[in-house]
């Protein structure tokens, strides 16, 4: 096992030990074409979306979620190989039988039978469309000449339901594939150290692509209140919700 790979399951193991295994956070709503877009915080970087019949979700690990609690998945979105992304077990639990598993290829060896997408790809799905952002980090790593992300391995995701364009950016910094987005209904923003980004640049990257909505998310330890005031008067909304509830 790497030094990188035993930080990072180092890093889930205490994020897995500081939180609860799952709160109910009360979900949000958007309006999307057809009906209401349903979006549900779970832990971390998990994130559910239900629209109409279909239910997508995110990320699904066993660092939280009551995933025999939440309506099973139509589609499975994996964006990394790291343990607070990934864990086969929780992705079956989470699973309708006939879902389908979207991922990049490093993370799809992992994950039987699943669909892989890389980097600038655009897939539909059950009528839904599919696009693999590059995530990746500029310069934050383990040791010298290291990156904790890098780029090409994993995926950030734009998702289209009911007309509405939701992005979920993953473990990346301010890269510039994130602030070329355009026309982002809803975005979900990483912000923690050291492997990602702080709440300020996080903020800068959102005042270049600008969505309508931006969740902050894996931010765990991580102040958000710098990231709201930098947004003050951008024209995007911040919605905080609570990733780690107890």
């Amino acid at each position: 096992m790497s030094q990188r790979t035993r930080l990072c399951w180092c890093a889930a193991l205490a994020l897995a030990t500081a939180v609860s295994l799952y709160a109910a956070v009360p979900p949000d709503t958007i309006q999307g074409s057809g009906g209401p877009i349903t979006i549900q915080p779970i832990m971390h970087a998990a994130v559910q979306v239900r629209y109409g019949n279909q239910v997508i979700t995110v990320d699904p690990t066993t660092m939280g979620g009551d995933y025999t609690a939440l309506p099973k998945a139509d589609i499975l979105l994996v964006t990394d190989i790291h343990g607070d992304h990934l864990d086969p077990a929780t992705v079956g639990k989470a699973s309708k039988p006939n879902a389908t598993v979207v991922a990049p290829s490093a993370a799809a060896a992992q994950l039987k039978g699943a669909t892989v997408i890389a980097n600038g790809e655009t897939k539909t799905i059950n009528g839904v469309s599919i696009e693999a952002v590059p995530m990746y980090n500029l310069q934050r790593g383990p040791s010298a000449g290291q990156l904790f992300h890098t780029k090409g391995r994993g995926n950030g995701y734009v998702v289209t339901v009911g007309g509405k364009r939701l992005y979920f950016a993953g473990d990346t910094e301010c890269v510039p594939e994130m602030k070329a987005l355009k026309n982002i209904d809803v975005a979900f923003i990483p912000m923690n150290l050291p492997y990602t980004m702080p709440p300020s640049e996080a903020a800068e990257c959102v005042k270049a692509f600008k969505p309508k909505i931006a969740y902050p998310y894996h931010y765990m330890g991580s102040d958000l209140k710098q990231f709201e005031d930098a947004l003050k008067g951008s024209g995007v909304e911040v919605r905080v919700r609570d990733w780690y509830a107890k």
